[in-house]
């Protein structure tokens, strides 16, 4: 990845502590090799040059969307950027925009009992994402989403119901990866605020999948 670039945009909901989680990206894809650009998500999109990215991972739970900035990210990404993220930063972004929610393939529509223990299952573990990673505890929000069938599901959840009685038996995508256009886009539920991104499990796969979306073709 040494020469890569990667754009990070971030802002929104301050619960998600987007610039902290900014920054903590920024030094995962830094320790990899990559130019790293972290700029607020109000000017990077129109200011920036999309397509000479990588990488693009938004952080910004909520915040309301402008046709023409979605309209380029798009573009980019079906051009061949990748397109990476996690938790609300990623699945919650322009919940007004449902171009920007297809590409993604899935958008948080809730999180019953808000921080809980619950069970990450893995489902691909030959994918070189999941590769070695068993089946792990986490606390924190199990996101319920509405996600594309024709998403490559990596690792799921399974809801109880204690929380919402009418999840219970419910098996969701935690970690999924798909293509849009010649785009690779990555997604993980995991990692609500900063020091979650410590957990060592979430982490990993974190780093691994947003080095997947940004792998050039001769890369892949």
């Amino acid at each position: 990845m040494s020469n890569a670039r990667a754009l990070i945009f971030w802002g929104g909901w301050e619960g998600h502590e987007p610039e902290a989680c900014a920054s903590v990206v920024s030094d995962m894809l830094g320790a990899e090799g990559m130019d790293v650009t972290s700029a607020h998500w109000s000017g990077a999109l129109p200011a920036e040059d999309l397509e000479s990215f990588a990488l693009i991972v938004p952080m910004v739970t909520q915040v309301p969307s402008k046709k023409d900035d979605i309209d380029r990210l798009c573009a980019a990404v079906r051009n061949g950027v990748g397109l990476g993220g996690f938790h609300g930063g990623m699945g919650d972004a322009f919940r007004d925009a449902p171009a920007y929610q297809f590409m993604v393939g899935g958008q948080w529509v809730a999180h019953p009992g808000n921080i809980i223990d619950y069970t990450v299952e893995i489902t691909r573990p030959d994918h070189p994402i999941i590769s070695g990673i068993d089946d792990f505890d986490y606390h924190s929000e199990q996101y319920f989403l509405h996600v594309d069938p024709g998403n490559e599901v990596l690792a799921t959840t399974t809801f109880s119901g204690e929380h919402a009685p009418e999840t219970a038996g419910t098996v969701m995508p935690v970690v999924w990866t798909r293509t849009y256009g010649k785009g690779r886009v990555f997604y993980s539920a995991l990692g609500h605020q900063a020091q979650e991104l410590s957990h060592p499990q979430a982490r990993e796969i974190l780093r691994r999948g947003l080095l997947w979306a940004a792998a050039t073709p001769d890369e892949r």
